[in-house]
């Protein structure tokens, strides 16, 4: 590994969050956005061909040292790590209805919602999973959330466009319904015969 890539293995391991690749670029004023990326692959690769216990992550539009996801339940049940405390299922709706929808209001999430998200949304902001990203031109001009880096570390994505598809949750959370024994054929002798 170069010094920069060792440079950079120093920094990451040290953050306590993703480190963007213009941060990490301030480590060495004479290093381009490229040697910064050609130093964060020889990081990758070094501890995916030694096969080290953690792994070089992409993830909230940054780059983090994390324990691979082989290692995390034994670690876990060791209770080496400590856990940010469980979402309800009040934050984790209003936290998706935001994710899909950003930017958006606080009367939209409760139409949606059908109950009041004043309370939720403290709490969401609180954590740092939201924040507010502007105001509506709508009448009083209310306030407009959007999801935080955090948000992404949380569910360990590089942006919002790795979020599944609305269409895909649809398909996804559908009832399976078996269909009859030879409907195929009935469909298929259907259409030969038109």
């Amino acid at each position: 590994m170069t010094p920069l890539a060792r440079l950079i293995e120093a920094a990451l391991f040290s953050a306590a969050r993703p480190l963007t690749v213009e941060e990490l670029g301030a480590l060495d004023p004479d290093a381009t956005t490229a040697d910064v990326r050609v130093a964060l692959e020889q990081v990758r690769e070094h501890y995916d061909f030694e096969q080290h216990g953690i792994e070089l992550v992409e993830l909230a539009g940054g780059h983090q040292i994390l324990t691979r996801a082989v290692h995390a339940a034994a670690i876990e049940r060791a209770q080496f790590s400590v856990r940010a405390p469980k979402l309800t299922a009040a934050a984790l709706e209003t936290l998706a209805v935001i994710a899909y929808r950003q930017p958006v209001g606080r009367a939209e999430i409760e139409e949606i919602r059908g109950v009041s998200a004043g309370g939720v949304l403290r709490s969401l902001q609180e954590r740092g999973l939201i924040e507010v990203v502007g105001r509506s031109e709508a009448l009083g001009r209310p306030l407009l959330y959007g999801t935080a880096a955090a948000f992404l570390e949380l569910l360990g994505l590089r942006d919002l466009a790795d979020l599944p598809r609305a269409d895909e949750l649809t398909i996804a959370l559908r009832p399976h319904h078996p269909e009859p024994e030879g409907a195929d054929d009935a469909a298929a002798y259907v259409e030969a015969e038109s």
